[in-house]
Formats: C-alpha cells, structure tokens, sequence
C-alpha cells in the first residue's frame, strides 16, 4: 500500500541558517513497534499505509515520501543553568509538516513529523545520533498518557526497531526510532541561538513565523511572549496538578508552542513530596517538582531577553516592558492551579480563601508519605485516609473539608462529578513503564500495549485495575535517565 503524505513545509522555507538539510541515515532491518491510528487519521493519513512496508522504512528513516523535506533544525539553549550557544538536533529530523484536513478534530491544524533516533547530524556533538528501544517507548507512552489527561504536548505517530544495537553504558541495546508529532518543535532555545549570534533579522523572520503558525492575534513581538507565558503558565500548573515532573526543564526544551516536549527523565510522583526529583542528572533539585513554576518564568525571561531587539524605542523601557509581561505568569499561573488544585477536592470555583485548605491537604500527604494520584482520586471513593501512614491525618482535614463542601451549589453529587474529570485512577508510573521496557528488550511487546490501552482511558478505570496500584517498595523506580 502506497504511502501518501500531503506536506507543506513552512519552516524549511525559512533561510538556510535556521537548519541544516539531512537526510536520515538508513539502518539495517526496519521492524514494527506500534502506529497510533486515531492520530493517523486526526492528520489525514493512511493508518494501514504507515503500518505496511513503506510507512516501517519511513519512521525507521530508510525511505523518504514524496515532498519530505527533512533537516536538522539549529537551536541553543541553557542547560541546568549554563548556556550553550550551539545545540540543535543532533538525533533527530524532522521530514516536514502536514495541515490536518477540514474533517478532522485538528481541523487546519499545522503539524511537524520529526522522527527521533534517526542518525548523526552536523549538531551531534560526538553522539550517535540513534535512540535505543527504551526512551522510544517510554516517550510513546508518557506523552500518548499526557495526551490521554489532555495536556498540551508532543504525540507518538509510529515507532519501529532498527535491527541494530547502539551502545550505552549498559551495554549493546536493541536500537529503535520514534515518528513524533508537534505543533512545531521552535523552541526558547531556537530565539537564543540567533540572540546569541546577534542576528535581529532572524530574530524577526522566526517571531513572524511564531506568530503566524502559533499566535496569529499576537501583533508584535511583546505580544507574543505575553501569548507563550500565557501559555506556559497553564501548562505547568497542569502538570503540578497530576504530580508531573518533566525532569530537565532546559530552554531548549521548552516549546513556544505551549506543548509539552522532550520526555526524557520525566516522571509521575508516587508518593507526594514537593522536592521530589527523578532525574539521574539533576544532582541538585533544579527541576523538582515544586521548582517547575518559577524555572518556567526563569525560561520565559531568556525569551524575553531575546526579543528585546525587536522591541525598538528606549532600551530601558523596552526591559521594563518584557519584564512586566514575564512577571504576569505569576497570577496566571496561580488562578490556574487554584482552578485545577480545587476541581481536584471537588470545588467548581475555588477563592483565594480555599488555598489553605488545599494547601494544608498537601502538607499532610508528605508528612504522611501519601500517593499523589491515589489520594487525590480516594476522596472520590471515599478511602482517602488509607492512603496515609497516620490516618488521624487526614481525619483532622477531612472535616474542614466537609464544610467547605457542604457550600457548594450542586451538593455532593456535584462536587463528586468535579472531582472525577479532574482526578485520574491511573497514570503512566515508572514501575510499570519500566516493566513494559524491559518485557519489549526481550521482544515482548504486550506490556507496552496493555499499558498503553489503559492509559487511553485515565479517568476511567476499574477500581480493581492492576494499572492503579501504587508501587511496592521493591518495585519503586526513583532515578529516570535521558538514555537516548
């Protein structure tokens, strides 16, 4: 079955020191691992098409469709806090974009296909360029999950096995390569890499393209980085409201799209505690969990930094604008996790007076060493107390919260309806991620289908569903690694 793929590549049209053309490297024995066919259809594809022979040689990067243009995009950013003037893609290409038809729920949406994994590029720094089957599926199933809990981010189009192994510090690993799709991969870091180089055209020509692809409403360029605070705002309380730690919040992998992208050392918390860190690189707790809010406006104020000299007018002024408009992330930000912080105890409007009481619940799950996402969907189900090590805990909050409920204009039965559309019973957690690895490196690809299949439906789920069960303490997996 031939493969159609109806590209229209805007960001290649962008001047060549945007990107690099590259091809992707072909690899040995291209195989299948899974294609999402509801995102196929949702773009215009061909599900069957990407499933047959030429779909496998296109992810796995040994045959190019028809107006694939692919490149490496160039972009800098600061990691952990040092700036790199040079970053880019250096395992990944992105083969162009395709617009979702008319039909479709993405409806004239613009979308990249980048796969990740597919081979050297001029921006590898040394590196191989591949990815090994691990990152592959837990990129797939993280983001797929995110998709699922509807936050913005990066989705898994197709997958498939190289034949080869690549080499980590583990060993010899079976390689793989994953088609991922975004509403664009620009990122803060790309805006640095040309404030790095002093090239205010660039600059220009990527805000009008941001604006044009992302922002159309945005005039200007304080604009729109008062539309992608806006954004990020939104963004990271969603994730602080399901326990989300993306793990390596660089600048380069912060999206201006809005979306949530690069899942490396990400993770789901299990036991809620605000400095919890899974990232094996994160020595010192840059991007724990109650760090990721103002990391974000850390990010958002190099963005700033970067279209200053676009701005025009009194220098000073011009730093005093951006700065009010990066500082504007704070009350977006708090209302957003008020909203989502109080749909969660099942309040349809939460004030500034129910903050404590949120506030105070989350105090006592850490001292009592309590599941995040359990206990938050236990008082749906009314067994929140066994989720804590001293139950009296909770008891000692659960009356205030009664009260409060008690004011609510639909009753319980209204606030219990909050609380179910904003509390899944599961989420995608390490133990059982890393369970669905370690059965696919052996060739067994069940695990990672069973837990993708419930991960669809996270609101959903059976009270007796193994997929809610938080980890035994010999199952706990508490470092998460890049690994690509």
């Amino acid at each position: 079955m031939t493969l159609h793929i109806p590209f229209d590549n805007s960001y290649a049209r962008l001047p060549d020191r945007f990107h690099v053309r590259q091809a992707p490297v072909p690899v040995a024995a291209p195989g299948p691992i899974a294609v999402n066919a509801a995102l196929a259809r949702a773009l215009g594809l061909d599900p069957e098409a990407l499933t047959g022979a030429e779909g496998v040689a296109m992810v796995a990067g040994n045959w190019l469709p028809e107006g694939a243009e692919p490149l490496a995009q160039a972009y800098a950013g600061h990691q952990f806090g040092g700036f790199n003037p040079q970053l880019g893609d250096g395992r990944a290409i992105l083969l162009g974009e395709v617009v979702a038809p008319a039909d479709s729920p993405l409806a004239g949406g613009r979308f990249d296909l980048q796969l990740k994994g597919s081979g050297p590029t001029p921006f590898s720094r040394r590196g191989d360029g591949r990815a090994w089957l691990g990152p592959v599926l837990r990129e797939w199933i993280v983001s797929e999950a995110m998709a699922a809990l509807n936050v913005p981010t990066t989705r898994a189009l197709a997958a498939a096995t190289t034949g080869e192994q690549v080499w980590r510090e583990q060993g010899p690993l079976p390689g793989a390569v994953l088609l991922r799709v975004a509403a664009s991969h620009i990122r803060v870091g790309t805006f640095q890499f040309f404030r790095a180089r002093n090239d205010t055209e660039a600059l220009r020509l990527l805000t009008d393209h941001v604006i044009a692809r992302h922002y159309p409403g945005a005039e200007g360029p304080m604009a729109l980085l008062a539309a992608v605070v806006d954004r990020q705002a939104r963004l990271i309380a969603q994730w602080m409201a399901l326990g989300f730690i993306h793990g390596v919040m660089n600048t380069d992998n912060m999206a201006v799209s809005g979306e949530t992208i690069d899942y490396g050392p990400c993770a789901f918390m299990d036991d809620y505690h605000p400095e919890t860190v899974f990232s094996s690189i994160d020595q010192f707790g840059r991007y724990a969990w109650a760090n990721q809010p103002q990391i974000g406006v850390w990010n958002l104020a190099q963005l700033a930094t970067c279209l200053l000299p676009l701005i025009g007018g009194e220098p000073a002024a011009a730093v005093e604008e951006a700065t009010a408009v990066v500082h504007g992330f704070a009350e977006i930000y708090q209302a957003e996790w008020l909203a989502l912080f109080g749909a969660k105890i099942g309040l349809s409007a939460a004030t500034e007076a129910d903050r404590p009481l949120i506030e105070d619940l989350l105090t006592r799950m850490a001292g009592g060493q309590a599941d995040f996402t359990r206990t938050f969907r236990a008082l749906l189900e009314g067994k929140a107390r066994d989720e804590f090590l001293d139950p009296a805990a909770f008891d000692a909050w659960e009356a205030g919260w009664q009260a409060r409920l008690a004011q609510e204009p639909g009753g319980i039965d209204g606030a219990k309806a909050a609380m179910a559309r904003a509390n899944p019973a599961i989420i995608a957690r390490n133990h059982r991620v890393e369970e669905a690895i370690a059965a696919a490196v052996e060739g067994d690809f069940a695990p990672f289908h069973a837990l993708n299949a419930a991960l669809a439906a996270p609101f959903d789920a059976a009270p007796d569903s193994p997929y809610r069960a938080a980890p035994w303490p010999e199952q706990r997996v508490l470092r998460t690694f890049c690994g690509t």
